[in-house]
């Protein structure tokens, strides 16, 4: 199993109290870890030093700031991929029968697509085919590791490691000039754009009425802010079905 994606995965999942009391144990399990560089090692252990070192209560309201608003950093991998499209939710159910598969069950409120658990699923697979699950999603992870850098936040580095697992030979700085370009889509002018577009949808349902009204607001929508998708196929999807 790779220690190192086993402490990622409780790194970039929302912060608790566990996390901080059992912060010496990650550390301890990295100096174990030997699928890592020493530089990624050390990188690694000085995220955890930078996040324990805040209060969890900041730590909580930055990991929200960062990740729940707008879609630009979302830690659901087909939110990059499928974004609303009907085929995310058959992709949802691929990805969870090969969690239950693997043994892992999933509560009612948990989505097979987060990233810390998809991590999680991969410790449990063979070296090999956890490295080629890292690889079906490197430019997902590439693409956040250069949003976080451009946010200024130190998460970025845990997808700099991430992408050193995956072996793809991605980096984030690849992405440099493509992220530089997106608008922001958390801004409160973008985040009122996503509400009145999904209130106008939901309104127009089944009808032909209000049909240019929800036109109206996705040309709208469009001018405040664009969501990237990757074009990356169903890379995820069939790598999870091996």
């Amino acid at each position: 199993m790779m220690i190192s994606l086993k402490v990622i995965s409780h790194l970039l999942d929302y912060p608790t109290q566990e996390l901080w009391d059992n912060r010496g144990e990650l550390i301890d399990a990295l100096q174990e870890a030997d699928e890592l560089p020493v530089t990624q090692v050390a990188k690694l252990m000085a995220f955890i030093h930078t996040l324990t070192q805040q209060e969890l209560l900041d730590a909580q309201a930055n990991y929200s700031e960062l990740f729940d608003r707008g879609r630009a950093r979302s830690l659901l991998l087909f939110e990059h991929v499928h974004g609303e499209s009907r085929d995310r939710g058959q992709a949802m159910v691929d990805l969870l029968n090969q969690y239950q598969q693997a043994g892992i069950t999933l509560s009612s409120r948990e989505l097979p697509d987060y990233l810390p658990t998809y991590l999680e699923y991969l410790t449990l697979l063979p070296t090999t085919d956890c490295i080629e699950g890292l690889n079906n999603i490197a430019p997902i992870l590439a693409l956040l590791g250069e949003r976080l850098k451009q946010r200024g936040s130190d998460y970025h580095a845990l997808f700099d490691v991430l992408l050193c697992l995956s072996q793809s030979g991605l980096e984030a700085s690849q992405l440099t000039a493509q992220v530089e370009k997106e608008p922001l889509d958390d801004t409160p002018a973008a985040l009122d754009a996503v509400w009145e577009e999904e209130q106008v949808t939901f309104l127009g349902e089944g009808t032909q009425c209000g049909s240019g009204k929800i036109s109206q607001h996705q040309r709208r929508f469009a001018q405040e802010t664009t969501v990237q998708y990757l074009n990356v196929g169903n890379s995820l999807d069939t790598g999870a079905q091996k």
